[in-house]
């Protein structure tokens, strides 16, 4: 694909975004009809039943919404930039998308059925996000991703990797922080196929950071902007690199 010059666009964009962004109650969520499947890019949110506060469900749909605008802003994609989806894990419809979102796994427990589905969809090819949770939340994601993948090695990232330059050029790693607690600082960690880093990535794992806070409230200005803007470019790198790896 191609790049559209990045002018001084991030900082104008998202104060224009920020109008517009949707503040959901995290008790209760009103999920919206997913999008039509017409050969648009659709981000796909996963859904699962938690042990404690309705972790999937966070930052949405003002995440996903200020996200698609930024890469149809930036990029030539065709994107549904106004809706996005929601899907089980063990849903059928899943194995239409390429790439999902996992938002707080250290309150993640999938049935067997979820976990199979999720599996299918990883050895089909699907590239898995996960985002948001850090500190001792990571016991909880090692034990239910191993219910998905039971063999699965969790190998932590260097920034020479090649999806910290699928888009935007990311020199170091060190720079972002769980927006709940300054002291957790990143990690990223992929899980490959067969466990072998020359091999197809199965999933990027943020540890330790949450940039889908940071993308959803973008306009609202809570965050540091350079921050805010490193969320975007590392959303940007995953959605890049699986669409093109």
């Amino acid at each position: 694909m191609h790049r559209r010059p990045l002018r001084a666009w991030l900082c104008g964009l998202l104060l224009l975004i920020g109008s517009a962004a949707v503040v959901q109650s995290q008790r209760w969520v009103r999920v919206e009809p997913n999008v039509p499947y017409d050969g648009r890019f659709a981000f796909v949110r996963l859904r699962y039943i938690e042990y404690g506060p309705p972790g999937w469900s966070y930052d949405y749909p003002a995440m996903e919404r200020n996200f698609m605008t930024i890469v149809q802003d930036l990029t030539t994609m065709r994107v549904h930039a106004r809706g996005s989806n929601v899907h089980d894990m063990d849903d059928p419809q899943l194995s239409r998308y390429p790439i999902a979102y996992l938002s707080e796994p250290g309150y993640w427990r999938p049935t067997d059925k979820e976990a199979a589905g999720l599996r299918t969809w990883l050895q089909k090819g699907g590239f898995l996000i996960v985002d948001d949770f850090y500190f001792r939340q990571w016991e909880n994601f090692v034990f239910s991703m191993r219910q998905v993948l039971p063999d699965a090695q969790f190998i932590r990232l260097e920034a020479s990797h090649p999806i910290f330059d699928a888009f935007f050029r990311i020199p170091s790693l060190d720079g972002m922080t769980h927006p709940d607690n300054r002291s957790a600082r990143a990690e990223y960690y992929g899980i490959f196929e067969d466990n072998d880093p020359a091999k197809r990535m199965l999933a990027i794992v943020n540890y330790n950071n949450d940039i889908g806070d940071y993308m959803e409230w973008s306009g609202q200005g809570w965050y540091a902007v350079n921050l805010t803007n490193d969320a975007y470019k590392f959303a940007t790198n995953y959605l890049v690199y699986a669409l093109t790896h």
